[in-house]
């Protein structure tokens, strides 16, 4: 339900009050729900400005991952690159893209298994870089998500790709954003 209304609905205040319901019910059950409920807590809190409670909640959510064992009962949810994907998009979202930058290049490195993580976390890189208006490793790492995009289909790379390419407008003169939008008009056509 958090999902929801953090990433369908946009509403952040909701999303953060079950994200934290959810942390709170996991708690002597499974640290890796916890930390799955502070990730998403933390992203709440970014969308909404407070980077204080982000920080804090991707702390807690850290300090979880670090304890988890084999045996937790949602271990097979747990994936290392989640700290970093979800942490880069915090960052991305709070207007900190050099912070963001480094904590999704580790993602996208973790995330090559896993076709449409890999792309929004790509899609986001791509984002951090045109907020430091590095034009030619952003596209770089646009050009990456959308033959991810184009190969699953998933709704959040795609997301993600066209967020960016509203982005490039800015830049839309230069051959290298010429070619990453002519990829993006050729997406929706397919």
């Amino acid at each position: 339900m958090a999902f929801v209304s953090l990433y369908t609905e946009k509403k952040p205040q909701v999303a953060l009050d079950l994200a934290l319901q959810a942390a709170e019910r996991a708690a002597n059950r499974s640290l890796v729900m916890r930390g799955l409920g502070l990730l998403h807590a933390a992203e709440a809190y970014a969308m909404l400005g407070r980077r204080s409670d982000c920080e804090h909640a991707l702390g807690e959510a850290e300090t979880c991952f670090e304890q988890i064992s084999p045996v937790d009962a949602a271990i097979e949810m747990f994936s290392p690159a989640q700290y970093g994907r979800l942490a880069g998009s915090c960052y991305l979202l709070l207007n900190d893209a050099k912070r963001a930058e480094s904590m999704l290049e580790n993602a996208a490195q973790s995330l090559q298994d896993r076709p449409k993580s890999h792309a929004i976390v790509l899609g986001n890189l791509a984002l951090a870089r045109l907020r430091q208006e590095d034009l030619e490793m952003a596209t770089a790492s646009l050009h990456a998500a959308i033959d991810l995009v184009e190969m699953t289909r998933g709704g959040g790379g795609l997301n993600v790709v066209f967020n960016a390419g509203r982005e490039l407008q800015q830049w839309r003169e230069l051959p290298i954003v010429r070619d990453v939008q002519d990829r993006l008009f050729r997406l929706v056509a397919a």
